[in-house]
């Protein structure tokens, strides 16, 4: 075989392996979007921002990440904060949504010792999830393939301190489709540990929602009991 021939040979075979390997890439991306799901553009703080202190301070920009990670009720739009205070104190990074909104001149909720006034988005009847009532707040956990996973009783006989319908979400549900069922915006108040959990539940569960209690019903369940996925 001449050198030529021999050359032509070895040109082809790598030729042949490099279209292997942009294809093997090329499947790799595929399955890791479809995994990821679609993306997102939302609002996060550049800087962190006192409670109480304009949401401009924070110098809030705009990031992309993939749908499912963006809490339901994340901000788009900066146009949304012109005049809006933080109703609680916001790190840098943090993303911004409809919870940590204050009015100007609003009133804090008032909490003693030991208490955190918790702001979430959830799940829940407006007209039944009002100012001095109480909720129980269920978490719904990502499954397989993009599916709704096990749901979990995390807090009982919670304090609803001020709530208020949340009029449409800017971030469809992870996993594509929506997902029935209103949205409202809810203060509760918690404890330290409890305020550290709603916060990070707003991030990783696919699904907060509230239940309303009867006024006069203070029994309580088992904390944790997770729900099967058939009765749901």
């Amino acid at each position: 075989m001449s050198h030529r021939r021999r050359a032509l040979l070895l040109l082809a075979l790598a030729l042949l392996l490099g279209l292997l390997a942009a294809s093997s890439v090329q499947r790799r991306e595929a399955a890791l979007n479809a995994a990821v799901g679609p993306s997102a553009t939302v609002l996060v703080t550049a800087a962190p921002v006192a409670a109480g202190a304009a949401l401009a301070d924070a110098r809030p920009l705009l990031r992309a990440l993939p749908r499912r990670w963006a809490p339901p009720d994340a901000l788009t739009d900066p146009g949304l904060l012109r005049g809006a205070q933080a109703a609680v104190a916001l790190p840098a990074g943090a993303y911004v949504t409809r919870a940590v909104l204050r009015t100007p001149g609003a009133a804090a909720p008032a909490v003693g010792p030991g208490e955190r006034a918790a702001e979430i988005v959830a799940r829940g009847d407006p007209e039944a999830i009002v100012a001095g009532g109480r909720v129980d707040v269920l978490v719904t956990r990502d499954g397989v393939d993009g599916r709704p996973g096990s749901t979990v009783l995390a807090l009982e006989d919670v304090e609803v301190l001020a709530a208020a319908a949340v009029a449409g979400a800017e971030i469809a549900p992870s996993g594509g489709g929506a997902e029935a069922g209103a949205r409202v915006s809810a203060t509760l108040r918690v404890t330290v540990r409890q305020a550290v959990f709603l916060t990070a539940a707003q991030s990783f569960a696919r699904e907060l929602r509230l239940l309303p209690r009867a006024a006069a019903d203070r029994r309580h369940g088992r904390l944790g009991l997770a729900i099967d996925e058939r009765l749901r």
